[in-house]
This record gives C-alpha cells, structure tokens and sequence, in this order.
C-alpha cells in the first residue's frame, strides 16, 4: 500500500456509467479522511487491493469511507487517516443487471448431414442473457489487467466458439435437418450449458440461450414451405413423388445449383426408403375357411364319411350299405 500527499479524491463512484458497461474499476486515486462512497441502484462496490478483495458494498446509497466502510475492510480495519495522507485502494464497481444480447450466425454453417459430402449450409439467430456471478474469479481473470469492460467484450467471446456449438448440438442425436426449429429448445439448451463451463471461469454465468430460428439456403426453404402446404391438404409422400419425378423430367434439378441437388437428393432418397419398406411389409393373410363340417349321429357321435371295413362311402346311414358294418359306436 502506497501513501501520497496529493491526488486525493473526496468522492468514490462508477464514473461516465452506461448500460451496456459490466464493470468500472476506480483506481489511480487515493482516499482521503472526510470521502464518500456513491452506490447506485443495481451496483455492487467491491474494494480490492494487490487482487485481493477487502470488501464487498451491496446497498445502494452515500456512505462516509471513514467511518462505514474501512471498519469493515478485511486488512484495513485499523488504517488512520494522518493529517495529509491518504488511502490507496481499487474500487470495482460492478453492473448487477441481467444483459440480454441478441446474436446470430455471420456465414453459414455447414453441418454434417447424410448424403451431402459438403454439409448442410444453416444460419440461425437468437439472444442470450449473462450476469456477473463470481466477483473473485472476475477480478483474476478480466478486471486485474482492464479498467472497464462491456457487453460487446462478452458477445465477442460467445460468438467465436457459437458455430462449433451449433454445429455439435445440431448433429447430435440425428435430428431432422429439415425441421431443426421442432428441436431448438433442446439445442438452446445444450449450447447454454456448454458457454455457462466457458464463461464460469471468467465469473459470468450464462443465465439464458435461446435459438429463435434457424433459415435455409432459399432452393431447400422453398421445398421445405411447399411441402408443408401440401401437408395440409394432401399425401406429402405422393407430393414429393410428383415433384421429383416433373423436375428430373424437366430439367430444373440439373440447373438449380448445388443447394437444390442436395436436396433432391435427399428428397429422393427419403422416397425410396419409404418406398422399400411398404414392400417389405407382409401381405395380409387371407380369410381362414370355415372348418368343413362333420356329420353327426345320434347322441352328438362323429360318423365317418366312408366304411373303416371296406372302404365304401357312407352316405350318412348308420350302417354300411355295402356290408353292413355299424358307423357309429
């Protein structure tokens, strides 16, 4: 700790304050006996010396550094204003908002699909929300060494490393390439889990992450949007037959560019697995014959339709025409 004779400063507060500022670091100044601390709404002061924390202020409002606040300082408790000395302390004043930051995809990504040697090429765009969590691993990693630092240093961070996480929950699981928004929320989710470990360490804690939608090259939207029309009206699987079937015919899938030949390619694949499975599916059995039915005796007792001793057709009697032999025992 280092004591000088001038540069005193009569008053502690986040100076030049902005919404999207996370931390402000008061420093180069000393205090002197009679200086007050400001603590606005929605900041935390936080007193540090040599990286180590002496205290932390939460409530907002003026109080009198010498009298409620060095008395609560770790290592400074005793510390007595001489008569043209001061105090050198760092002051962190810290936003303890929730920021909320939109993001999106600059190129697009291509994410490994089945049949496409290329990948799939997707964008896709949403927000995430941040705050400061962990004031010690905050001050270690990022305030030792900076004066101040913003929502833009944040985003920078998240945006680097967003398209590998993309491309990883996207992939994970075979999710359907061609309706990836039904899955957006497990993927919002798995990619929030993933920045919370990478950020945790700087002491920002990824409170929210949200895809909002994810687009397509425009050939593989358009066939996505007329398959779903004709979902609601028809046979998507004849639809996709005729559609496939009149653009191999006409021409328009040689010409339409490598994002249109995937997903014909696709498409067709899709027809002629579904093809190959309704013929591999049993045909019914055919409708069992009634039993034939067996003559009856008296008494409920079968009757053979020919003589057990010579052989010849009974005709329903009781005994053989031929040698009389009784039918029924």
């Amino acid at each position: 700790m280092s004591f000088f004779k001038n540069q005193f400063a009569n008053v502690v507060e986040w100076q030049e304050f902005r919404e999207d500022m996370i931390f402000y670091k008061w420093s180069n100044h000393e205090i002197k006996k009679g200086s007050r601390l400001i603590i606005r709404p929605g900041q935390d002061a936080i007193f540090f010396n040599n990286g180590k924390i002496e205290g932390v202020f939460r409530d907002d409002g003026e109080y009198d550094i010498e009298s409620q606040i060095i008395p609560f300082l770790s290592t400074l408790k005793g510390f007595k204003f001489g008569f043209n000395s001061g105090m050198r302390v760092e002051v962190l004043f810290v936003n303890t908002k929730e920021f909320v930051v939109k993001w999106g995809t600059q190129n697009a990504i291509n994410i490994p699909a089945p049949g496409l040697p290329g990948g799939m090429p997707i964008r896709a765009n949403g927000t995430f929300t941040f705050k400061v969590d962990d004031y010690i691993a905050l001050i270690d990693q990022i305030a030792g060494v900076k004066d101040r630092y913003v929502v833009e240093d944040v985003k920078i961070r998240i945006t680097s490393i967003l398209d590998q996480l993309l491309m990883k929950w996207i992939s994970k699981e075979g999710k359907d390439m061609f309706n990836l928004q039904s899955n957006s929320f497990d993927i919002s989710k798995g990619i929030q889990e993933d920045l919370d470990m990478q950020m945790l360490k700087s002491g920002i804690s990824i409170t929210g992450f949200t895809v909002m939608s994810f687009s397509y090259p425009k050939e593989i939207q358009d066939m996505i949007t007329k398959n779903a029309s004709h979902g609601m009206v028809g046979n998507v699987d004849r639809y996709q037959q005729i559609e496939l079937t009149d653009g191999m015919a006409s021409g328009k899938m040689s010409g339409g560019g490598a994002a249109s030949d995937m997903a014909g390619m696709m498409m067709g694949m899709n027809i002629a697995n579904k093809m190959m499975n309704q013929m591999n599916q049993p045909t019914p059995s055919q409708t069992p014959q009634p039993p034939s039915q067996v003559a009856e005796g008296d008494g409920g007792q079968k009757r053979p339709n020919f003589c057990p001793n010579c052989g010849t057709k009974t005709g329903g009697t009781n005994f053989c025409s031929n040698c009389g032999q009784k039918l029924i025992s």
